[in-house]
């Protein structure tokens, strides 16, 4: 059985305020953000202790952490910050299972100095493939040594950006500690957007068997209104709230509000990863009931 889960980070709160909110909305996992108004878990700050506070929370609240958000540049240009930014994920990895969860999560990363998210055209050359090869193997390695499993989530943007490169990327770096975040959203770009069918079913007879987390969010052409299938889910004020920049002219709102082949999407991931964790992102609090009800009316068509 698929379970529906959140980002802790969208709620801005103390630790125990934010396992009891999750646990009200009926959502029965999370996907960790180390930022808790009350406990202090930044670089150099993660203890035992506190880890295992935060995984009791919330399995006392039914929301067990099935993985914990890791985003950081893992190939910045400034070779200082990226060492920090590698540094610190490592620190998360080894702390990993003191939350109760073998998964760490973060993107492969860009050579653009300005944002993390932003694309730059060194990151298409041979020379990026390999030194994001070079760092995935180092978190593989230090994962495995912790008990822990690094999840690589692709994005378009970044130097793994495309099913290809994240298939080349499996097949260079054959070690158990590293898997696949997935969400299929982040392959889109104006070239491809057209083809739902053909790039979801891509990545699931390409990339499927490497699974472990899925996320739930939506994908748009920039200005595009509400496709008829989404049609009674929000007003229009809701769907421009909910928008996030993907790449040129694409944009990545919350599930639901875009024009992502769901029913095609939840049925591959069942195909494959039956009992998936599948998290709601790219939204803020109050738009999470909207969004779970999509996600939970999606799973129920499919009969999953």
């Amino acid at each position: 059985m698929i379970q529906i889960g959140i980002f802790s980070g969208y709620f801005p709160y103390d630790l125990e305020t934010t396992a009891k909110k999750v646990q009200e909305l009926g959502l029965n996992t999370v996907q960790l953000d180390l930022h808790f108004k009350d406990i202090d878990l930044s670089s150099g700050q993660i203890t035992r202790e506190k880890a295992k506070r935060v995984q009791d929370t919330f399995r006392d609240h039914d929301a067990p952490i099935c993985a914990i958000s890791g985003y950081t540049n893992i190939v910045h240009p400034d070779l200082d910050k990226r060492r920090a930014n590698v540094e610190r994920l490592k620190e998360i990895i080894r702390s990993a299972r003191d939350f109760g969860t073998p998964y760490v999560i973060s993107e492969s990363g860009t050579f653009n100095p300005e944002s993390e998210w932003d694309h730059h055209e060194h990151n298409r050359s041979e020379d990026a493939y390999e030194q994001v090869r070079s760092v995935l193997t180092e978190l593989a390695e230090e994962a495995w040594n912790h008990g822990a499993t690094f999840l690589l989530e692709t994005y378009v943007n970044n130097v793994i950006g495309s099913v290809r490169e994240t298939a080349r990327v499996f097949n260079d770096i054959q070690h158990p500690g590293l898997e696949l975040l997935m969400d299929p959203t982040n392959y889109f770009d104006q070239s491809n957007i057209d083809d739902q069918a053909g790039v979801l079913n891509e990545v699931f007879d390409v990339l499927g068997d490497r699974v472990r987390i899925a996320h739930a969010k939506d994908v748009k052409r920039a200005g595009a209104d509400k496709s008829e299938k989404h049609a009674d889910i929000g007003d229009d004020d809701a769907l421009a709230s909910h928008t996030f920049r993907g790449v040129g002219e694409i944009e990545l709102p919350a599930a639901g509000l875009g024009s992502l082949d769901y029913d095609l999407y939840v049925k591959r991931l069942a195909e494959r990863s039956p009992n998936i964790p599948l998290i709601i992102e790219h939204l803020d609090e109050a738009d999470i009931p909207r969004a779970k009800e999509f996600i939970r009316e999606t799973l129920k068509r499919q009969g999953v």
